[in-house]
C-alpha cells in the first residue's frame, strides 16, 4: 500500500465510518486508491475471465476464428463467447472509442452474457470486449479486425479504454456504463449523455439507443432518430428499414435487455468497488491497517459498503415499472429460462417485467465468480446485511415497501438451494 493511501487511511477512516453512520444506505462514493495497490495490480496480476481463457485456446490453435465480410470476426467471437444474439442491443450515440464510425445509419451493436459484454462497429478496426474478471473487475480487450492477418488473432488488453470507463460513475474502478444522451445539434459531434442506473424512471433512459419493444404508455428517450421522424409514434418492434442491416447479427434492440444491462453494469461497478476496497484494507496484505482503532473504523467502513451492495442486489433502490414491458426478440423467454434452480423450480434469473425487472428481486449476480472471490472481510458484512433484510429484522419503511414477506422467503429459499457459500444463519424468515 502507498505511504498516500496509508496516510489517507489514518486521517480519514474514522471520519467515513462516522459519515456511514449519519449516512445510512447512501452511496458510499468511488473508490480512492490505487489501482497498482499491491493487492490488486489491475494492470499486471494474472486474469481470470472468459476472454483470457479464450486467448489460450487462440494461441494453442483449438479454437479458430473466421472472417465474414463486413462482419469481420463478429460471429466466431460471439459463439466463443457465448454471448446470445438475442442480447443485441444498437446505439448510435457516438460515446465510445470507434465514436466517428457510429450514427444512426452505423449503430454500435452491443452484446452481453452475465461475465462478458462485446461491442462491434460495422467496418470497424477493433471488436472490443469488456470481461467481468474474479478479482480485477472489468478488464478491456480489443481485437483487431483484419481479414490478413497471418497470425492467430488475440484479444490484447485495451488500457485506453479506462479514459472514461473509469470515472465516478463507474464508482471509481474499471466499470461499465450506460449513458442516455440527447439527441445532438446538426453541428454537434454528440449529444449530451447522462449516466443511468436502475434507480432511473423510464422516461429519462435509452437516449441514443434504438429499443425494440413496448414499455406501454410510458415515452422514453430512445428511437430518437431521423428515419423517424414524423411517426405517430417512435415504438418500433425492429430496426428493419432504418438502416442498411448488412453485417448485423439481429435486426433487434430489445427493450429487456436493456432494462437488465443496465442492472448488470451498476451490479458489476458495486462488486469491484467491494472486492478492491476490502482487498486495500485487508490486514492480512497490507499489516500498517491492524491497529484495533483502524480495524474498528475499517468494519465500519465494510460495513457501508456492503449496504450499498446489499441495497442494489435486491433490487431496493429500482424505478418500478407503471405498465407491462415486451421484449421483441425472444431475450426475455431464455433470459428466464436460465440459472440454478431450486426445488421449486425458481430462479433468480427470472423475469416479472409487469411491476418490476425480477420475479425474485435478488440480482443473479450473485452466483458470479466475482462475487464468489470476494474477500471475507467485505462478503461477510454482505451475507450479514443480506440477511438483516431477508429475515425481515429492518424494520425501516423502504425496505419493507421493496420487498413483500413473500419475497423474502422465495429469495432465502432460492439461495439455500443453489447458493453454495450461503451462510449458515440462513434458515427461516421470521416475519
Amino acid at each position: 500500500m502507498s505511504r498516500r493511501r496509508l496516510v489517507s487511511l489514518g486521517l480519514c477512516v474514522a471520519a467515513v465510518a462516522i459519515g456511514w453512520v449519519r449516512a445510512g444506505a447512501q452511496r458510499a462514493g468511488a473508490f480512492m486508491g490505487s489501482a497498482e495497490d499491491p493487492a490488486i495490480r489491475y494492470s499486471t496480476s494474472p486474469q481470470h475471465n472468459v476472454v483470457a481463457d479464450l486467448n489460450t485456446r487462440l494461441r494453442d490453435g483449438t479454437l479458430r476464428f473466421a472472417f465474414e465480410g463486413r462482419s469481420g470476426f463478429l460471429q466466431s467471437a460471439l459463439e466463443a463467447l457465448r454471448l446470445p444474439v438475442d442480447s443485441q442491443l444498437l446505439v448510435f450515440s457516438r460515446t465510445s472509442l470507434q465514436g466517428k464510425k457510429i450514427s444512426e445509419q452505423n449503430p454500435r451493436a452491443l452484446f452481453f452474457n452475465d461475465r462478458v459484454a462485446l461491442g462491434w462497429v460495422r467496418d470497424g478496426d477493433v471488436i472490443e470486449v469488456a470481461a467481468h474478471d474474479e478479482s480485477a473487475g472489468i478488464v478491456f480487450y480489443t481485437l483487431d479486425q483484419r481479414a490478413d492477418a497471418v497470425e492467430p488473432p488475440q484479444f490484447k488488453r485495451a488500457f485506453v479504454c479506462l479514459g472514461c470507463h473509469v470515472t465516478v460513475d463507474t464508482l471509481g474502478v474499471p466499470g461499465l456504463l450506460m449513458f442516455s444522451t440527447t439527441r445532438p445539434e446538426p453541428k454537434q459531434f454528440s449529444g449530451i449523455p447522462r449516466h443511468i442506473d436502475q434507480g432511473d424512471p423510464l422516461n429519462r433512459r435509452f437516449g441514443g439507443w434504438f429499443v425494440t419493444g413496448s414499455i406501454g404508455r410510458v415515452s422514453h428517450m430512445g428511437n430518437d432518430a431521423a428515419a423517424l421522424d414524423g411517426r405517430p409514434s417512435r415504438e418500433i418492434g425492429s430496426v428493419d428499414g432504418l438502416f442498411d442491416a448488412e453485417g448485423y447479427q439481429s435486426l433487434s434492440s430489445d427493450v429487456v435487455a436493456h432494462l437488465v444491462f443496465t442492472h448488470q453494469a451498476g451490479m458489476t461497478n458495486l462488486l469491484t468497488r467491494a472486492g478492491w476496497e476490502a482487498r486495500t484494507l485487508d490486514p492480512a496484505v497490507h499489516p500498517s491497517t491492524s491497529s484495533a482503532q483502524q480495524q474498528g473504523a475499517i468494519e465500519a467502513v465494510m460495513r457501508g459498503v456492503a449496504s450499498e451492495v446489499v441495497d442494489h442486489l435486491l433490487f431496493v433502490d429500482e424505478a418500478k415499472l407503471t405498465d407491462p414491458v415486451h421484449g421483441s426478440s425472444g431475450f426475455a423467454e431464455r433470459f428466464s429460462a436460465g440459472g440454478p434452480r431450486d426445488r421449486k423450480g425458481r430462479s433468480l434469473y427470472q423475469l416479472d417485467l409487469k411491476n418490476r425487472l425480477m420475479r425474485y428481486p435478488c440480482s443473479y449476480l450473485i452466483y458470479s465468480p466475482a462475487f464468489d472471490a470476494l474477500p471475507p472481510l467485505v462478503k461477510d458484512p454482505i451475507y450479514r446485511r443480506l440477511w438483516e433484510l431477508l429475515s425481515g429484522r429492518e424494520n425501516d419503511a423502504r425496505y419493507r415497501m421493496a420487498l413483500s414477506r413473500s419475497d423474502r422467503q422465495a429469495i432465502v429459499e432460492i439461495l439455500r438451494d443453489t447458493k453454495k457459500d450461503l451462510p449458515g444463519y440462513f434458515q427461516n424468515v421470521e416475519r
